[in-house]
């Protein structure tokens, strides 16, 4: 299949939805953990920023399955394991995307076994592998 079903406004429309997310993390006092952790709206401005921005990725994904490759998905790790597995992204994107998944299905389902340290060192440490994967599914939605 190729990328000439994809809707390019969906595409412009999560990308810009992931880069303001990505942003307001940003904007949160990450370099330093006891300035992070003296504000409690902190925590959970990164919760819901990290969430969001982890939504509109796994939903660009699923757009990519289902319009250029016409592969309904239902799951998050699903749409990680189709885009590994039609070449939208890289064994090891694919493999981070997997995880991105589950850390959001933990958000959701399981938030109350999420620590505030866990959710600090991911968005510290991480952000740079949601725009990798970002960036490899817009560099496919553009063809060869």
């Amino acid at each position: 299949m190729s990328p000439a079903g994809i809707n390019r406004e969906v595409v412009i429309q999560r990308t810009i939805w992931i880069k303001e997310m990505l942003e307001g993390l940003r904007q949160l006092p990450l370099e330093d953990e006891k300035l992070f952790f003296s504000d409690p709206r902190n925590p959970a401005a990164a919760e819901s920023y990290l969430r969001r921005a982890l939504e509109a990725l796994m939903d660009l994904g699923r757009h990519i399955l289902a319009k250029g490759f016409g592969q309904p998905v239902t799951s998050y790790k699903e749409i990680a394991q189709g885009l590994e597995e039609k070449g939208v992204l890289s064994k090891e994107l694919g493999a981070v995307m997997r995880k991105m998944a589950g850390y959001r299905t933990r958000m959701v389902h399981f938030y109350h076994e999420i620590g505030s340290k866990e959710l600090y060192s991911i968005c510290k440490d991480h952000l740079e592998e949601i725009e990798e994967v970002l960036d490899e599914m817009i560099k496919w939605t553009k063809g060869p």
